[in-house]
């Protein structure tokens, strides 16, 4: 069976894109190809893993306004079996030139009809706009990068009710995956305390692994790489490693 997961948080920096870029990775091999659709105009998935946004002919864009098909814009990435959908400087229009379009919170699960790997991750924008609709139409499931900060809860209530109404209205398979904890540091009684209302408010639904604030996590997408190419020894590799082995028993 295929997964199709929407990395989804509206708050911005919260660790979302680098939980896709190396989760995917983990997760990518030869016999199990693995999709990065970068849904976000920043670009960052696509810079991150190495590719010039500027010199991207067809990308997120072009597929969501059916100017080019999923196969078109598809590239290769430095990680065998890792594939990405990249984002242009064009994908910042998208949610204008979506509007008057018909079925248009549809346009990613339409593009993505045919595709053929394992699993597919969607870096979502940090918002619920119509470009994150898509994303949660076309997914199977939701997992939800949480930083262990002050604000970490705020504005979640409010993606909760946004899943719940795609589910409800367009899309009814559609769960959450889990939540994943970011940015942590265990010697920091925050850190803890955002651990335990998180886990108060998800329970079972929190995944065990939390992220740890690590320079080697945070310095390299600056080299377009993962952090398994840049420091696969890094406390952020371990760490990826371990929530991408949960990961995939979910999804099991």
């Amino acid at each position: 069976m295929q997964h199709i997961i929407a990395v989804v948080n509206q708050k911005g920096g919260v660790g979302k894109t680098t939980t896709t870029v190396n989760v995917a990775a983990q997760l990518a091999s030869a016999q199990k190809p693995v999709l990065i659709i970068d849904l976000d105009p920043q670009g960052n998935a696509t810079s991150g893993l190495g590719i010039d946004k500027e010199a991207i002919g067809n990308g997120t864009y072009e597929v969501l306004c059916q100017e080019a098909t999923l196969h078109d814009a598809v590239l290769p990435t430095g990680t065998p079996g890792l594939f990405v959908l990249p984002a242009n400087p064009n994908l910042a229009g998208a949610e204008v030139d979506l509007v008057s379009t018909e079925r248009r919170e549809f346009q990613l699960q339409m593009a993505l009809a045919h595709a053929s790997y394992a699993h597919i991750f969607i870096d979502c924008p940090p918002s619920l706009g119509l470009l994150t609709i898509n994303g949660l139409t076309a997914a199977t499931s939701v997992l939800i990068p949480v930083q262990a900060e002050y604000y970490a809860l705020e504005g979640l209530g409010q993606l909760l009710n946004t899943i719940q109404r795609v589910k409800q209205t367009i899309n009814p398979p559609l769960e959450v995956l889990g939540v994943a904890i970011t940015m942590y540091d265990k010697r920091n009684s925050l850190s803890q305390q955002v651990l335990k209302e998180v886990e108060s408010h998800f329970q079972d639904k929190v995944f065990k692994t939390c992220i740890p604030r690590n320079v080697r996590l945070a310095e390299a997408p600056s080299f377009g790489e993962t952090i398994y190419q840049h420091d696969k020894w890094s406390r952020g590799a371990f760490a990826y490693k371990n929530l991408s082995k949960e990961v995939a028993k979910r999804l099991a």
